[in-house]
């Protein structure tokens, strides 16, 4: 599903983000991606979905080699690959059912098809009564669910959440976790970076921790603890 071998990333000042990585996610995984700021952890997620490209090694992606993929092809990956942002990133014209039909449009998908597929994910993400809101209308929880909703209404196999709970409060990251697990429950691999040591110690799933470069751990057990 998800393969890297000897990925190495050094950018233009210097910086070495990816110090040569090798990790493999299987289909249907739920896997934390964890470690302190600056350890090189936005770049190990943003590399999955070619927001970064790596300066060498393989990264293969539901059997696409990101390193031969040209620019061109990159928005055909991303059909396949759901993302899910700390900020969220909506439509602030569109209302919710908008924001949510807009990924499907943009692959001319009928209109019979969008209003099934937006009005179920709508429901399985608890805003089926919410849909002609806008986003300056709903709640930080809310707007992060309607994002959720985005990254799942083309059945990707694979969602990436980079810190989706980092803007939100406790009660709120706990609703947000369990639509993540139902999405996973339905088969979607999930590998999500976050800082929250709450939800990794006690939502348990594999944990992948990332420090300077390099995994320093990968492992479905024990208590984890690490410097933001």
């Amino acid at each position: 599903m998800i393969v890297m071998k000897n990925v190495y990333k050094k950018y233009p000042n210097g910086v070495v983000a990816a110090n040569g990585i090798n990790i493999e996610i299987d289909p249907g995984e739920f896997v934390y991606v964890v470690g302190p700021s600056g350890a090189g952890k936005s770049t190990f997620i943003k590399m999955m979905y070619r927001e970064e490209t790596s300066t060498s090694g393989e990264i293969v992606i539901n059997g696409v080699n990101l390193a031969n993929l040209r620019n061109s092809q990159v928005p055909f990956l991303r059909r396949q690959i759901g993302v899910v942002f700390q900020d969220f990133k909506l439509l602030p014209k569109l209302n919710v059912y908008e924001n949510v039909a807009f990924a499907l449009e943009v692959i001319e998908e009928s209109p019979k098809t969008i209003r099934k597929k937006v009005n179920d994910v709508l429901a399985l993400v608890g805003l089926a009564q919410k849909s002609r809101m806008f986003p300056d209308e709903l709640s930080g929880g809310e707007q992060q669910r309607v994002s959720i909703a985005r990254s799942i209404v083309n059945s990707p196999k694979v969602v990436i959440a980079d810190e989706p709970t980092g803007n939100l409060d406790p009660d709120t990251s706990w609703e947000i976790m369990r639509i993540f697990e139902q999405i996973n429950a339905r088969g979607t691999t999930i590998v999500m970076a976050t800082h929250n040591r709450e939800i990794v110690n006690t939502r348990r799933h594999r944990v992948i921790v990332v420090e300077g470069g390099l995994i320093t751990r990968d492992e479905y057990e024990g208590e984890y603890s690490y410097e933001s």
